[in-house]
């Protein structure tokens, strides 16, 4: 059952790509259309790194001392002035294991 799901997942995955990427199929999106997928960028990466950073023993995490969160405020910190990817990730993985030897 489990390798049926992830073949009809992968042709699904691949069938949508497929249409949309290939430019001599005359599939073209409306532009209400792109401008609702524009959104699913940051709604996806918010669904997926909200529960680390709040979230650890299945119980919110606020604390001061919790890595996750300050490496995740530097980011977006970094993200905001420097719009770059690699500063972005460096400046909050530094960040993370800064905070990871000095709270622990």
């Amino acid at each position: 059952m489990t390798m049926l799901t992830i073949f009809l997942l992968a042709c699904v995955t691949f069938g949508t790509r497929y249409l949309f990427l290939e430019g001599q199929l005359p599939v073209r999106l409306g532009p209400n259309l792109k401008r609702l997928l524009s959104f699913s960028g940051p709604a996806v990466l918010s669904a997926i790194a909200v529960p680390i950073l709040f979230v650890h023993d299945q119980r919110l995490d606020i604390a001061v001392n919790n890595v996750y969160l300050w490496g995740g405020a530097v980011a977006v910190i970094a993200a905001h002035k420097t719009a770059n990817v690699y500063w972005t990730i460096g400046l909050g993985m530094l960040t993370f294991l800064l905070a990871s030897y000095g709270f622990s």
